[in-house]
């Protein structure tokens, strides 16, 4: 949808336009629809920041993989500077496996996808794990709820994405025991915390992304 090439590092973020209703479902019950949106809205532009500093430090194309929305509101909302797709049809595996094809087709050479629920993440650790490209053939980054949110690649492996039961608790422990099936070398980088659902509001403080909502207890 917009033009173009990925460089050799080559980071995909995967969010959803961010309509009441439709985005943050699972946390509707505790903060209601809007809340949750904004929500949805004020992290996609927490991960954006940081993502324009790791561009401060190293040389890094970058991909917003959307669903929700259009092109047009996608760039009256993040801006212009950014490369949009859609996401597409299918499961989660199915979305990012074709990412990854996608952007290793047009000559990136180690790429990161990662989502926008996770306020913790930071130009540092992105920067650790385009390096741990250098040596490992995957790199993870486990959430604390079991899942994972990073993933890297020096290569697309379709494997990883197949028979995963996305968003469980067993999507981390089900990608390693496929990439040892595989004989993949695996980088791990520190743990951190997903926002999701309900109970991972408890004790967060939303301040340093700009969210009025308060200290959840």
């Amino acid at each position: 949808m917009t033009s173009g090439k990925p460089l050799k590092q080559h980071l995909i973020i995967f969010t959803r336009y961010p309509e009441p209703g439709k985005t943050k479902t699972r946390l509707i019950p505790a903060l209601g629809e809007v809340e949750a949106a904004n929500l949805q809205q004020q992290m996609t532009e927490y991960t954006i920041f940081q993502v324009k500093e790791l561009q401060k430090i190293t040389t890094v194309s970058v991909e917003v993989r959307f669903t929700g929305g259009d092109l047009e509101k996608m760039q009256n909302w993040l801006g212009n500077d950014l490369r949009y797709q859609l996401q597409g049809e299918g499961d989660l595996g199915t979305r990012m496996k074709r990412s990854l094809i996608n952007a290793f087709s047009q000559g990136a050479e180690k790429i990161i996808i990662i989502g926008t629920d996770c306020p913790d993440l930071n130009p540092q650790i992105l920067t650790t794990a385009f390096e741990q490209l250098n040596v490992f053939n995957l790199v993870l980054g486990p959430a604390l709820d079991g899942g994972y949110y990073l993933i890297g690649l020096q290569q697309p492996i379709a494997k990883l994405f197949a028979n995963i039961p996305w968003g469980t608790a067993q999507v981390f422990s089900k990608t390693v025991e496929i990439a040892q099936k595989l004989n993949l070398s695996i980088g791990y980088l520190q743990p951190l915390a997903d926002i999701d659902c309900p109970k991972d509001l408890e004790n967060r403080d939303f301040s340093n992304i700009g969210q009025n909502l308060c200290t959840f207890k």
